[in-house]
């Protein structure tokens, strides 16, 4: 169970969000009956204090404030921390720059079978997709730098993805009208992979090894 240092951390980085301007926040703030129907940047020209960051924490808790959840964690038996273990990496999220988060969620999903796990932001700035335990994040740019590199250098790729039918997805793509950066290859190091290239210019590799 989260401590009662863990949630003045928690209220502390709302404060952060606001300072920096951080849509992020409009989700959080929108959690309160009051202030339902205020758009993001209404919410980012609220007068944010700091009991109003520990209220929104105290909501997202399951508390009605933050003295009824004070009260709650002092009466909280403390449990010895478990002993941590040697650290271990879990997984990776490659995030796309994109100008338009909500058009590129569309293009994944429309062309190459992903479902939209979220959107964030009104207009979108950030979000998910995903499709067979493979999980992309779509973060909004003014530019996407690296996408004009990449139409420079050949076979700069963003991301690769392995799949279990190279050729078969290769031929689903198509069918769909996805613009190939690559079309199906075979390579001396032993993978056969293709190349798509998203709205952004974004080059993601799709590879079957052996």
């Amino acid at each position: 169970m989260p401590t009662i240092q863990t949630h003045r951390k928690q209220a502390k980085q709302l404060l952060r969000w606001h300072r920096e301007g951080d849509y992020s926040l409009g989700e959080k703030v929108r959690r309160l009956e009051r202030f339902r129907a205020l758009t993001d940047s209404e919410v980012l020209a609220l007068r944010f204090t700091l009991g109003l960051a520990q209220e929104i924490v105290a909501v997202e808790a399951g508390y009605r404030n933050w003295a009824e959840l004070k009260a709650a964690n002092a009466e909280t038996p403390k449990t010895p921390r478990p002993l941590a273990g040697p650290p271990a990496l879990k997984n990776v999220v490659p995030i796309l720059l994109v100008r338009n988060v909500r058009a590129s969620a569309d293009f994944f999903h429309r062309l190459l079978g992903f479902e939209i796990d979220f959107l964030h932001g009104a207009p979108a700035f950030y979000g998910a997709v995903s499709r067979d335990g493979v999980c992309l994040h779509l973060r909004f740019v003014h530019t996407p730098v690296f996408a004009q590199v990449a139409a420079l250098e050949k076979s700069l790729i963003v991301a690769t993805i392995e799949t279990s039918n190279v050729q078969g997805l290769f031929e689903e793509f198509d069918a769909r009208g996805v613009d190939f950066a690559q079309k199906v290859a075979k390579h001396p190091w032993g993978g056969t992979d293709f190349h798509v290239r998203d709205p952004d210019g974004n080059v993601l590799s799709f590879v079957s090894y052996g």
